[in-house]
C-alpha cells in the first residue's frame, strides 16, 4: 500500500466547523447523543482528471462522551468562480458555503470525487498502468452504518461496473477489508468479490504517525441479492431455506479452509481463545484440563456476566450457563485458532451467479486492526450465521420449524467441508458460540431496539434448556 501523507491546510479548519453540525446526521457518524467536538487533522487533496472541481480526503477527529474517532470524509469543493452553476439549496449533496463563497459538497456520490479517486488509487500489479474509466451516474447504496459504498458503472475490467467502499471510521493498519479479499483472490478463492484498487494515507494520531486503508474498489457482482432480504422473503413466503443454506454453510467451510491457506497465523497449536471483548485468558488451568478449553468456558461466563448488568431477565439462566461453562472446560478437543471474517451473518453474504459471495471482513471500524485480525475460532463465524436465521424468520413471520430446516441444511453443508472436527465437539462450541452470541445480541436489542429483544431472549432460552 502506498501511503500518502495527509498534511494540515488552514482551511481545514474552517471544513471542520462546516462540518460539525453536518456529521450528526450521518448514518456513519460514530459518537452520538452528544454535542461531539471536531477537529480537523488534515487531508488529501485529488486532481479530478476532468477540472471539474477541487476533491478534499478531509481526516477528522470527533470527540465526545469519552468516545473518539478519526474519520474520514471527502468533499468537493467548487469556487464561487467555478463554471458550473452553483447546487440549489435543496441539494441533499450540499454541507454549505466557506466565508469566501467555496461551495463544499459531501463528495461520496459525486463523480468528480470518484474520478479523482479512481486515478489516484493503486491497483494490482497485472492491472492496466492507466486506466481511463468512463464512468456511469454513481449511486451511494442506501442504509450503510459504517461506511459509504458507491455502485459505479464503467469503473471495473473492460467497462464493467465496480462498487467503491469508502472507510469512514479510520484505524491503525492495513484494513482487513482491503487484505483479506485479495489474499483469498489471489489464492484462487471465486467466492470473494475481487478487490481492483485501493487508496492508503498516513497521518498524525497525536505524537504518533498512523497508517491505514481509505477505501476500496471491488468487482460488483450484478443481479445479486443480500442474503438477509433473501431469507426474510423466503421466511415471508414459507418457503423452505434448505438447499440454499446447505450451499452457504459449504461456501463458510470452504472460506475457512481457504483463509488458512491464504493467511496463516503461525498459531496451529490449541492455544487459548479469548472471547470478543472479553479480555479474559485462562492462563494456568488445572491440570488435566485444555487451555484452549477453559478459555472458552470463561469467556461465556464472562459475557453472561457482562449481558445480566443490562439485561436482568437472563437472571433466571444463571445456573444454566455456569454449568455449561462447567462443562466446556472439560473439551479434550477445540480446533486451532486461525483467521475468520469475524463478524458474519447474512447482512455479508450475497447470492448471485447461481452461488454465494461473501463480503465486509473489516469487522467494527472502531475497534483497533489488531483485534479484529486476532485468530479465533472459526466456529465463531459458524454461529453468527445460525442466529441470523433466527433474525430472518422474525422479520418474515415464520415458524420455528423455518429456522430450524434452515440451521440443518446449513450445518450439513458446512460440516460436510470442515470434517476434521469431532462432530461432539462442534455441536457443542457452536452451541456454546450461538449462547454467546446471543447474549451480546439481547444487550444491544435492549439498549436500540427493545421490541426485538424476544427474539435473543429466545435464543437463550432455547440454548441453555
Amino acid at each position: 500500500m502506498t501511503d500518502r501523507r495527509v498534511a494540515h491546510e488552514e482551511r481545514d479548519d474552517a471544513l471542520a466547523a462546516l462540518l460539525a453540525p453536518w456529521l450528526p446526521g450521518r448514518r456513519w457518524f460514530p459518537v452520538k447523543g452528544t454535542d461531539a467536538q471536531v477537529g480537523a487533522i488534515g487531508g488529501l487533496t485529488l486532481r479530478d482528471p476532468d477540472g471539474a472541481a477541487e476533491v478534499r480526503l478531509l481526516l477528522l477527529r470527533a470527540e465526545g462522551a469519552g468516545a473518539g474517532a478519526v474519520l474520514q470524509v471527502p468533499v468537493v469543493l467548487r469556487g464561487p468562480d467555478a463554471p458550473d452553476p452553483a447546487p440549489a439549496d435543496d441539494d441533499p449533496a450540499l454541507v454549505g458555503r466557506l466565508p469566501d463563497g467555496t461551495v463544499v459538497l459531501d463528495g461520496a456520490g459525486r463523480a468528480e470525487f470518484e474520478r479523482a479517486w479512481l486515478a489516484e488509487a493503486d491497483r494490482p500489479a497485472d492491472a492496466p498502468a492507466d486506466p481511463d474509466p468512463d464512468l456511469g451516474p454513481p449511486k451511494v447504496v442506501p442504509g450503510e452504518q459504517s461506511n459509504t459504498s458507491v455502485i459505479l458503472p464503467g469503473a471495473g475490467p473492460d467497462g464493467s461496473t465496480a462498487m467503491l467502499k469508502v472507510f469512514r471510521g479510520l484505524s491503525e493498519g492495513d484494513n482487513p477489508d482491503v487484505d483479506v479479499p485479495r489474499a483469498l483472490a489471489e489464492a484462487g478463492w471465486t467466492h470473494v468479490p475481487r478487490p481492483l484498487a485501493w487508496l492508503g494515507a498516513q497521518w498524525q494520531d497525536g505524537e504518533h504517525t498512523a497508517h491505514g486503508h481509505l477505501g476500496v474498489l471491488s468487482a460488483f457482482v450484478p443481479g445479486a441479492h443480500d442474503g438477509f432480504e433473501l431469507a426474510c422473503d423466503l421466511a415471508r413466503a414459507g418457503t423452505a431455506f434448505d438447499t440454499l443454506a446447505e450451499e452457504l454453510g459449504a461456501v463458510v467451510g470452504q472460506m475457512h479452509r481457504a483463509l488458512a491457506r491464504a493467511l496463516p497465523t503461525g498459531h496451529g497449536e490449541q492455544g487459548a481463545v479469548e472471547g470478543p471483548r472479553t479480555g479474559r485468558h485462562a492462563a494456568d488451568p488445572e491440570p488435566g484440563l485444555s487451555p484452549a478449553a477453559v478459555a472458552v468456558a470463561g469467556a461465556l461466563a464472562d459475557r453472561f456476566a457482562w449481558a445480566v448488568e443490562s439485561v436482568p431477565e437472563l437472571e433466571e439462566h444463571a445456573d444454566a450457563i455456569a454449568a455449561l461453562a462447567e462443562r466446556t472446560q472439560l473439551l479434550a478437543e477445540v480446533p486451532p485458532r486461525q483467521r475468520v471474517h469475524g463478524d458474519l451473518h447474512l447482512g455479508q453474504v450475497l447470492r448471485g451467479d447461481d452461488t454465494w459471495y461473501v463480503l465486509d471482513f473489516e469487522g467494527e471500524p472502531l475497534v483497533p486492526v489488531a483485534q479484529r485480525t486476532r485468530p479465533d475460532l472459526a466456529l465463531r463465524d459458524a454461529a453468527g450465521m445460525l442466529r441470523s436465521f433466527d433474525y430472518a424468520a422474525a422479520v418474515g413471520g415464520a415458524p420455528a420449524a423455518w429456522t430450524e430446516v434452515a440451521r440443518t441444511s446449513f450445518l450439513a453443508g458446512y460440516s460436510a467441508e470442515t470434517p476434521d472436527l469431532d462432530p461432539g465437539a462442534r455441536a457443542h462450541l457452536l452451541r456454546v458460540l450461538e449462547l454467546d452470541k446471543a447474549l451480546y445480541e439481547a444487550v444491544y436489542e435492549a439498549r436500540n431496539r427493545p421490541t426485538w429483544l424476544p427474539i435473543p431472549l429466545r435464543a437463550v432460552a432455547r440454548l441453555v434448556g
